[in-house]
């Protein structure tokens, strides 16, 4: 990044998106640390999940709280951090700038329907089932407009996918 201070940057998007290898990748790329979102859910929402029924705002609030203590907690201690999380609504978003001080930027993953199903069904040992996807979709208020947000278009290779968020985030840090 061409900052000099710590960045927080959440790649976002639903289930099938690509959330984690990218931020994975990513953070490689930035030479900054990487926290899989997913992780941070307690056990109760991965049971609810992984039975097939959606989480409400009430389950998400506390997960989202541990979301943004840990993008916090990583600019307090002067460290860059890519972190992956679903962030699907507006609010959530807000929750999670206010979290980690205003300076958050956000990948957005961006997948047809079809693309994300076929994702969803090639993966293995996700507690996330394919079922869920619709309701992801549903619940999902697109990014897109909004202040520090990259839109990435996943049917792309892993590393075009990446490149992109790259090529978008240094774009946006010469806004700043």
């Amino acid at each position: 990044m061409t900052s000099q201070a710590p960045s927080a940057i959440i790649v976002m998007g639903v289930s099938g998106a690509g959330k984690s290898s990218v931020s994975e990748r990513l953070a490689e790329r930035l030479g900054c640390g990487f926290a899989e979102g997913d992780r941070l859910h307690p056990a109760a929402n991965v049971e609810k999940m992984a039975k097939g029924t959606p989480l409400t705002d009430e389950d998400r609030w506390p997960w989202l709280d541990l979301v943004g203590q840990e993008l916090a907690n990583s600019v307090a201690n002067g460290k860059s951090l890519v972190l992956s999380c679903s962030a699907l609504k507006q609010i959530y978003r807000e929750r999670l700038r206010e979290a980690a001080g205003g300076n958050l930027r956000f990948v957005f993953l961006k997948g047809s329907p079809e693309l994300l199903e076929v994702r969803m069904g090639e993966r293995t040992g996700h507690f996330m089932p394919l079922s869920l996807l619709h309701s992801q979709l549903a619940t999902l208020e697109t990014p897109e407009g909004e202040h520090g947000v990259v839109t990435v278009n996943i049917d792309a290779t892993l590393e075009e996918i990446v490149d992109a968020a790259y090529s978008g985030l240094q774009k946006l840090d010469g806004q700043l």
